[in-house]
């Protein structure tokens, strides 16, 4: 577990480290910038995410067709993920546009406002970048293959910070953009990661096939690229529930992040800065649960029930383990986590509080977020849609709007409701996880869509 654990948890990392300095880099320049640049993060994310998690999907196809050593069917399901990438992309970055044209309207604080039009109009361009980035990465975890992610999301962070220092503050001659420049930064290792990647597909496909004395002709480049509906179809039917699910969590914590927006700057960079350090440490969980994916996947592919009731056990136990010592972090030294964002005194105060609020739901994250990979490893990616769709937003948002603008909570009560739907959502796949993997070692029964309502 853990040789595939540790390159995805790196890579996870690698990925959420770049909004993270995006945060510290632009830190100085005050809290109104820091609030733009977080909120036209999650605001693209929102998006962006969704057609990022439909090649989710990928997990479980490509690793049960490994795990069955049908490498062709491994390859065709690479080009079939481009293709299907290529076609999101158009009404992806159509709905990213209309929002870009909305922000005036949407009541943000007047500080705020213009730093995020121009923050969100550049970052938007990344979006092809991600989509396709994110079928190289799928395709290469489940061919065992997760080191070149992990390097190219490293490096990508060097040169996202290298660009902030010269873009954001105009070093080495540039032109001083402030918040602008950092998005033009992400937008530039965006595109960085997917050519690395795309030339990691091609290396390591090389490399295989010469040391299987394999003929060219089961290489990756000469199996049938032409469009499939069928195979699309099946792809859509595994990545639309995945994407579902993790559109409805990433979601609900963008609106949160936009409707924070709508409040002071103060409680804005705040809110930014603590849910950042939270994404953080989600990250082990959620790499976890991708590893736990292609682990189960694999055992599934290769009809080996306990293996598959193992991995997935072991995957849960790292993943929530982890979490639970980032809670102790969080309560033992919020300030100081803060501080490594902002030194406004009052961004400290705040941001401290939030994070003993965040130490509260770790563990049911942790919990959601590797569960979430190990159903999906058995073919299951319908019950945490559905989960999630009730705990987050018939439950945990409009908890979240009536404590921060109705009670007047502010800030805190936005928080007191995504933990409320944390712990309601990683509750709940707990049982579900237990019941259909009990049933797929005892009896060889994998779940069927039916078999996913609850």
């Amino acid at each position: 577990m853990l040789k595939i654990a540790v390159p995805v948890v790196l890579a996870e990392l690698g990925w959420m480290t770049m909004g993270v300095v995006d945060t510290i880099m632009v830190g100085p320049l005050g809290p109104q910038a820091i609030s733009a640049a977080g909120v036209g993060n999650s605001m693209h994310i929102a998006f962006a995410i969704f057609g990022m998690a439909v090649m989710l999907g990928l997990d479980t196809l490509v690793s049960q067709a490994y795990g069955a050593r049908d490498i062709r069917d491994c390859h065709r399901w690479f080009f079939d993920g481009l293709t299907l990438a290529a076609l999101m992309t158009v009404p992806i970055m159509a709905a990213l546009l209309g929002v870009w044209f909305a922000i005036p309207a949407m009541g943000f604080h007047g500080e705020v406002r213009p730093l995020l039009e121009s923050y969100f109009g550049v970052l938007l361009l990344s979006t092809p970048f991600l989509l396709l980035y994110a079928v190289c990465r799928r395709y290469l975890q489940g061919m065992h293959a997760a080191m070149p992610v992990m390097f190219a999301l490293i490096t990508a962070n060097l040169i996202n910070a290298a660009g902030n220092w010269i873009l954001v503050y105009g070093n080495l001659g540039a032109p001083a953009l402030g918040v602008a420049g950092s998005a033009w930064t992400t937008v530039i290792s965006r595109a960085y990661m997917l050519f690395a990647l795309l030339f990691a597909v091609w290396w390591i496909d090389r490399k295989r096939t010469r040391e299987a004395g394999v003929q060219d002709a089961h290489g990756l480049w000469d199996v049938d690229r032409a469009i499939d509906l069928s195979r699309l179809r099946r792809l859509l039917t595994l990545g639309l529930p995945a994407a579902s699910q993790m559109g409805a969590e990433v979601g609900v914590f963008a609106l949160a992040t936009a409707l924070s927006g709508m409040l002071d700057p103060i409680s804005s960079a705040a809110h930014q800065i603590a849910l950042n350090l939270a994404g953080v440490a989600f990250m082990v969980p959620l790499g976890m649960g991708s590893a736990g994916a292609v682990r189960v996947g694999h055992a599934v592919g290769a009809r080996d029930r306990p293996r598959a009731s193992a991995a997935g056990w072991t995957a849960i136990a790292l993943g929530t383990g982890f979490m639970v010592i980032a809670a102790l972090a969080f309560v033992l030294i919020p300030r100081q986590l803060i501080g490594l964002f902002s030194r406004d005194v009052n961004v400290l105060r705040v941001g401290a509080s939030l994070l003993v609020l965040a130490a509260v739901f770790q563990l049911f994250d942790g919990i959601q977020g590797v569960i979430t990979g190990t159903l999906r490893g058995i073919g299951n990616t319908r019950t945490p849609m559905k989960v999630n769709l009730v705990a987050h937003w018939l439950l945990g948002l409009p908890t979240s709007y009536v404590l921060c603008f109705v009670i007047g909570w502010g800030v805190y009560g936005l928080w007191v409701g995504l933990s409320l739907g944390l712990i309601v959502t990683g509750s709940i796949l707990l049982w579900v996880w237990s019941r259909e993997i009990r049933e797929y070692r005892e009896y060889g029964k994998l779940p069927a869509p039916a078999h996913h309502d609850l």
